[in-house]
């Protein structure tokens, strides 16, 4: 069904049908009933376009929640199978997503999968994550499970992350167990396959960190249940990392470092912060993350401009998650209206 509502969240349902799951002859996915959440704001249009056609060519209807774009959604009307939800203003991306979560929860669905508006699923990607789901549920209590992602600029692919002694450890695919899964500590959102069952005792996306680690905390929530998360080695998906990507070498190795507009340093040291005062959280993901921060404060406080602009961000999204502030930026909200 395409509904147009007064909201602002697109959210993609999607639903594997018997006859998808029967295009593997071995697969044991059988008809599971999945909602595929989009979440939008001022989104390439095409691009768009072309990542729900995906999702739909894989046997899926669409919920799109689009965050206050200040261009209309040019999608191609399909009344039998999309639905778009307008937001009157950027609720965050925590918000957003959970309008979708909810829709999973009410609407009796089996799995719920998240994507960004530039995230590209291979042909195989949902039914490969739902195997994975159903095979390490047998053994686990399963949080959610992720695709390797292709970084969309240079064609890399991602590794998994453990937490470490000394800092964040990579898991490649080649890893993989004889279910085709890594072990992963947490998951980026987009492209994460959850049960509908977990995230009723998990607990939706925390919409007081509105962008950043809103993923991060819900892994860590889950993490402290005794759930596991998984990526799967044979689900593929194009991903955009940020507005430019430069890679670096450290201790030997390159690494693919994502920069961002200034004001997601805010967010970024913000909620890291917060995070690190919240009880519970693993003392393991504070020492990795903050050497994160400390490498980002660097390469993009010192070296990469607009280096004042970014350590400003920086320095003031650490003094808020220090007195405890959260929710949107309200002087960056206030300027970004404007400029409109």
């Amino acid at each position: 069904m395409f509904v147009l509502a007064g909201q602002s969240s697109i959210i993609v349902v999607c639903r594997v049908t018997e006859s998808a799951a029967r295009s593997d002859p071995s697969t044991t996915v059988g008809k599971s009933r999945v909602l595929a959440v989009f979440v939008t704001y001022n989104p390439d249009n095409a691009v768009l376009a072309e990542n729900i056609k995906s999702v739909l060519d894989q046997g899926c209807d669409c919920y799109v929640v689009d965050n206050a774009s200040a261009f209309p959604l040019a999608l191609k009307p399909n009344p039998e199978r999309v639905t778009v939800d307008l937001q009157a203003t950027n609720l965050g991306l925590g918000s957003a997503q959970n309008i979708g979560l909810r829709a999973a929860q009410n609407g009796n669905y089996d799995y719920a999968i998240l994507f960004d508006q530039d995230s590209l699923p291979d042909s195989n990607m949902i039914e490969s994550l739902l195997r994975a789901h159903k095979k390490k549920s047998q053994s686990a209590k399963v949080a959610a499970v992720g695709p390797v992602y292709r970084n969309a600029q240079n064609g890399t692919e991602s590794f998994f992350v453990r937490f470490g002694y000394l800092k964040f450890k990579r898991a490649y695919k080649a890893e993989a167990d004889e279910h085709g899964c890594i072990e992963a500590d947490f998951l980026i959102s987009s492209g994460s396959l959850c049960r509908v069952e977990a995230l009723n005792h998990i607990g939706l996306m925390d919409e007081s960190l509105f962008i950043d680690h809103v993923d991060t905390e819900w892994f860590l929530r889950s993490r402290a249940l005794g759930y596991q998360s998984f990526g799967v080695a044979d689900a593929m998906m194009g991903h955009e990392l940020g507005e430019d990507t430069h890679q670096v070498s450290l201790g030997g190795r390159k690494r693919n470092v994502p920069q961002h507009k200034p004001f997601r340093y805010y967010y970024i040291f913000r909620n890291s912060v917060l995070l690190y005062k919240r009880r519970g959280t693993s003392w393991l993901w504070k020492w990795n993350d903050l050497q994160r921060l400390v490498l980002i404060a660097v390469m993009f406080g010192v070296f990469k401009a607009p280096r004042l602009s970014n350590l400003s961000m920086m320095l003031k999204g650490a003094w808020h998650g220090i007195i405890g502030r959260s929710g949107k930026l309200v002087e960056y909200a206030v300027a970004s209206d404007k400029a409109k």
